[in-house]
Parts: structure tokens; C-alpha cells; sequence
């Protein structure tokens, strides 16, 4: 698939990014194209009067060797000042210390300075006994001295424009540089914006699609950043709904088969009885009775599951509770459910172990431990409890010498509603362990399923002791 088509076009967001990219890069270029013809022309400029002045006080040496030589401006010898002249491009003018054009511009007829300048009179200290430009103009001057006395001035006069030529050269690059710098930074600019709005709308493509119902609906955007992580939050949130939508379908199944057989026998059951086909003695409504107690655990199963998915983390009012009296109180309770189950049960305890704890809360999670024993255990398996301390922790160990686990379905022991392969033969709704677990992690505490199959399970809880001055007795 091309970029284009697994991007498309550009949306709102791409569109100002695009627009923030143009904004930017056009200052940008703006600025630094003014900051380059402004330094290129005054680095012309500057360079231009260090050259011309240059010729200038070249040209009034040769003047002024001339001048010493025939000892008065009727007949010195202008040619070397000339020649220095004509090779940097400008017009000699020599004017005497009393103002007068002595040669060779003034003799050639023309007139005087250029603008005004240089007549014979009126401009004879104008320039004498400095270096430097006229005026701002192309004119140059320099003093003409013999034997430590001032005896004229030597200007040159130089074209206009020799200096806007080399100009407009300078300035045609720096702009030609300026649209090429723009150019690409537009291109540039138009690939990052593409670049970081396409995987947005592939995700976003993707979350539509997977709002709509299309439940395999995931992004493929890859790579490195913060987009290919957006990517990956989404493929595993998409993961998890896929898993928790299934899990529902396998908890309404399971409720439907587990539901049946109890209706199906306490209609039949009553049918008989109301039909007159059976007499209603102890045995027949013990059965019946028995069906009603299969449809009220199911129910509940149902209300904690709710419960649990109701709320974001279990409620707890800690007060002190001694673990050792919870845990043989919870271990009574559940004796005959374990003793029906063919299980021989063995309580060690250690001295009381004080916890701040919330007891119903505990109750409810070691009685779904021991339910989830008796559930999935043989005839003829032990399941030893016992209390004790370790490492600064209350520890509650629950361990069975049942069928184990899997390895392979351990990772999975505390996800609501999943149930593993022995699913088929032991009824359950698959949400004790995940119930028990909220309950110990609402206590700051852990709980971790240990098994090897077909050599047991065991299932540990630790929690915080109760601090010293807040222990039972």
C-alpha cells in the first residue's frame, strides 16, 4: 500500500502543522536573507573604501614624489599617479595647497570635480590634509605631502556603479540560496507533517472501526516514539476488550448450562409433586432443596461479579484483627463444604498474628481460596492451612495436594472469568481468585499461586502486620 493511501490526506491537525511549517521557515528565510544582503553590502562597501582609499594615498605618494622631484606642480611628472589611477579604475584630480587643479583631470579640460567638487576654487581645504571618501560619493582623497608640509590634495573619482554591479551579483545568489533554502524547507516540512499525522489517522481509522463493532480492527503503525507507542496502547486496549468480550460470552454460556440443570430438575421435581405422581417426603424435598441452593450460589456469583466490576477497587475499614482466630473461624465454616468434597483439612498456626485488616473482606478472600480448593481437588486430597510470619509479613498459605495447574494457565489464574480447561467438569464462574486478589491488593498486601501438575497448588497471602501499639491485647 502507498504512503498515500495508508495515509491519506492531510486533516485539521496536519493542515495548521503544515501552515505552522510554512509560517516559520518563510520568517525564517525572510530574516536571514535580509541579514546576508545587509552583511554583503556593507562587506562590499567596506571592502570597495579600503581599496580605493588605498589607491587614493597610492596615487598622492606617487604625486608627491613627483612634486619633490621638480620642486613645484608646473612640472612635476603626473604619470606614475595617473597610471595608479587608471589601474584602480577612477579619474586622478590633483589640487594644489592654494586651490588651484594642477593636473591631470583639471588639464584635460574637465571642468573641475564631478557635482561641484573640485573647481579651483571653493574646494581647496575640502578633503586636504585627511584620507577618506567625499561626501559619501565615489570621490576618494588623500593630502599630497613634501618634506613634512602639505603642498595639495589628490582625489580620485570612481564610477557609481562598479559598487551596485558586484551588488546585484551578491543579491542575486543570496535570493536564488533563499528560494532554494525555502523550497526545501517546504518539502521537509510537507514529509514531517505527513509523517506525524499519518499514523494518528491510521489509529484513529482503526478506533473507529473498532468502535463500530469490527472487533480485529488494529493499527500497524511501527516504529520508534511516542506514535508507535499510541499504536501499541491501542492494539493491546483493543486485546483486552477482544478477551473481555469473549470471557462475557463464556460467563453467559457457562451461567446458561449451569442454570439449566437445576430449572430442569426443580420443574420436573415440582411437576411430579404438584401432579400427585410422587409423594412429598424428606428425600424428595431434600433434593429439591438442594437444586434451589445450586441456582442461589450461582446467583451469588453473579452479585459478586458485579460487584467487583462495579467498583474501581475494593472497600476496606481496617481495624486490628488477629489472622489466627480469621483464618480457623473461615476453616470451620467451610468444613462441611470441604468434608462433602472428600478433603481432609489441617489448620497450623503460629502465636496471634495481628493485621489491620477489614475481616468480612478477608473472610470473603480465604473462603474463595478454600471454595476454589474444594471445587477443583479429588476425593481423598489434603488442604493444609496455615498461619504464620515472615520477612515483617503476615503469610496465609493455603496449599492443596490436588490435580495443580498448568504452567501454561497460571499467568491466567487471577483474570476474571477465565476458568482453564478443567472448566468442562467443574462448575464455577471463574471470578474467586480475581475477587481474592482485589481484596488482599486493597489491604497492601500480595498473593501469589504456586503449582506444579499433578502435585498440588498452593496459593500464598501476605500481608502488613498491625504496628505494635495497635495489636489485639
Amino acid at each position: 500500500m502507498s504512503r498515500r493511501g495508508r495515509f491519506g490526506r492531510l486533516g485539521p491537525v496536519g493542515h495548521r502543522l503544515l501552515l505552522a511549517f510554512v509560517l516559520v521557515t518563510a520568517f525564517s528565510v525572510i530574516v536571514v536573507t535580509a541579514a546576508a544582503l545587509i552583511g554583503v553590502g556593507r562587506g562590499l562597501s567596506s571592502s570597495q573604501d579600503v581599496t580605493r582609499q588605498d589607491a587614493a594615498t597610492a596615487a598622492a605618494a606617487a604625486a608627491a614624489r613627483a612634486y619633490a622631484a621638480a620642486g613645484t606642480w608646473s612640472g612635476a611628472d603626473l604619470s606614475q599617479a595617473s597610471a595608479v589611477a587608471e589601474a584602480a579604475g577612477a579619474r586622478l584630480f590633483v589640487i594644489s595647497a592654494t586651490g588651484e587643479s594642477v593636473g591631470p583631470g583639471g588639464a584635460a579640460g574637465t571642468g573641475g570635480m564631478p557635482g561641484g567638487q573640485g573647481g579651483p576654487s571653493g574646494q581647496a581645504g575640502q578633503g586636504r590634509g585627511a584620507a577618506g571618501p567625499v561626501g559619501g560619493t565615489g570621490v576618494y582623497s588623500a593630502p599630497v605631502t613634501a618634506a613634512g608640509t602639505d603642498v595639495g590634495t589628490v582625489r580620485l573619482v570612481f564610477p557609481v556603479s562598479t559598487l551596485t554591479r558586484a551588488r546585484d551579483v551578491a543579491w542575486t545568489w543570496v535570493g536564488l540560496a533563499a528560494a532554494a533554502a525555502l523550497v526545501l524547507a517546504l518539502v521537509a516540512g510537507w514529509v514531517v507533517t505527513r509523517l506525524l499525522t499519518g499514523p494518528i489517522a491510521l489509529t484513529t481509522r482503526a478506533a473507529r472501526s473498532f468502535a463500530a463493532g469490527d472487533r480485529t480492527a488494529r493499527t500497524e503503525v511501527t516504529g520508534p516514539g511516542e506514535l508507535a507507542e499510541l499504536a501499541q496502547a491501542f492494539n493491546a486496549m483493543a486485546d483486552a476488550v477482544g478477551r473481555s468480550e469473549r470471557d462475557r460470552r463464556n460467563l453467559t454460556a457457562d451461567v446458561a448450562h449451569e442454570l439449566r440443570t437445576p430449572l430442569a430438575a426443580l420443574q420436573a421435581g415440582l411437576e411430579e409433586l404438584r401432579d400427585g405422581l410422587v409423594e412429598p417426603d424428606a428425600g424428595r424435598l431434600a433434593g429439591l432443596h438442594d437444586q434451589a441452593l445450586r441456582l442461589g450460589r450461582i446467583v451469588a456469583d453473579l452479585a459478586e461479579l458485579s460487584a467487583a466490576e462495579a467498583e474501581a477497587s475494593v472497600s476496606v475499614e481496617r481495624v486490628p484483627v488477629d489472622l489466627v482466630r480469621l483464618a480457623a473461624d473461615e476453616v470451620a465454616a467451610r468444613d462441611p463444604q470441604l468434608r462433602a468434597a472428600g478433603l481432609d483439612v489441617e489448620l497450623t498456626v503460629d502465636s496471634p498474628v495481628d493485621v489491620l485488616a477489614d475481616a468480612d473482606r478477608l473472610h470473603q478472600a480465604l473462603g474463595n481460596v478454600l471454595a476454589n480448593a474444594a471445587r477443583y481437588c479429588t476425593s481423598g486430597d489434603r488442604v493444609g492451612v496455615r498461619v504464620g510470619t515472615a520477612d515483617g509479613h503476615a503469610v496465609l498459605e493455603v496449599a492443596d495436594t490436588g490435580p495443580g495447574i498448568p504452567a501454561d494457565e497460571l499467568p491466567h489464574v487471577f483474570d476474571r472469568l477465565w476458568r482453564g480447561r478443567a472448566a468442562a467438569r467443574v462448575a464455577g464462574s471463574g471470578i474467586g481468585l480475581a475477587v481474592a486478589r482485589e481484596v488482599v491488593v486493597a489491604h497492601g498486601g500480595t498473593i501469589e499461586v504456586a503449582s506444579d501438575e499433578g502435585a498440588g497448588t498452593t496459593v500464598t497471602i501476605r500481608l502488613p502486620l498491625a504496628p505494635s501499639g495497635q495489636r489485639l491485647g
